[in-house]
């Protein structure tokens, strides 16, 4: 009698080679800004003669004076845990609020050398209009050259995820919103949205964002909505 693992040998050879499991995924977390500024200036993509400073240094809670770098790293850390655990491969552009702030192209080159199935950039938003209030999420606009390899997919990746954030979050929805302004996105070769979880300029988003509930809730919509655009994909 042939013993089991020749049986299925057999079975293997007749019918051809299993299919293989999907590669392990890599998603590229880019928690915005850090602890100074950088005011040096590069190209706003590929090729151009207009440049931009690689960092403005972000913005400020108004009531808590927690800076906008913190928050998008308690986000992203929480985020990276969530996305571990599901089996995914993640990459983040800086681990502590400590320095000058790298420039958008080396940011987006990390996620570039990664190949990253999708690069997250995680911000926070700031008015000069404390009423104004919400989520909104940003994607790369259409421009030859430049983004039209991954314009279809950041945009599907957008929409996906800001569905699930706005879900998970509960505050307003600010929507989609193309920019071709934004050096991250003009340098990236993979796709890539950036999210505007919230304004610290709003009190009562300020102080929601320096609670470890509000952070949690954030990461596990970011994270449903990861997971469903890779699925979408045919990535998982």
């Amino acid at each position: 009698m042939l013993r089991r693992g020749l049986v299925a040998a057999v079975v293997v050879a007749a019918l051809g080679a299993a299919p293989a499991a999907h590669a392990q995924v890599t998603i590229v977390l880019d928690p915005g800004h850090n602890l100074y500024p950088n005011l040096a200036t590069e190209p706003i993509g590929p090729g151009s003669s207009t440049f931009k400073i690689k960092d403005g240094g972000g913005t400020h809670g108004v009531v808590t004076g927690q800076s906008e770098a913190s928050v998008n790293l308690r986000i992203a850390f929480r985020l990276r845990t969530l996305l571990r655990a599901d089996g995914l491969h993640v990459i983040m552009t800086r681990h502590k609020t400590c320095c000058r702030s790298k420039g958008n192209i080396a940011r987006a080159r990390i996620a570039n050398r990664a190949h990253a199935a999708l690069f997250l950039r995680i911000h926070a938003d700031g008015s000069t209009d404390p009423s104004v209030a919400g989520t909104s999420m940003l994607y790369p606009a259409l421009h030859a050259g430049w983004t039209d390899d991954i314009f279809g997919r950041s945009r599907q990746a957008a929409r996906i995820v800001q569905a699930r954030l706005v879900h998970r979050l509960g505050w307003p929805d600010r929507g989609l919103v193309p920019r071709g302004d934004l050096t991250g996105f003009n340098w990236a070769n993979v796709p890539a949205i950036l999210t505007e979880v919230g304004f610290l300029t709003n009190p009562s988003e300020d102080r929601a964002l320096a609670t470890g509930a509000t952070v949690r809730r954030i990461a596990r919509g970011l994270e449903g909505g990861i997971l469903h655009y890779l699925r979408a994909r045919g990535l998982r």
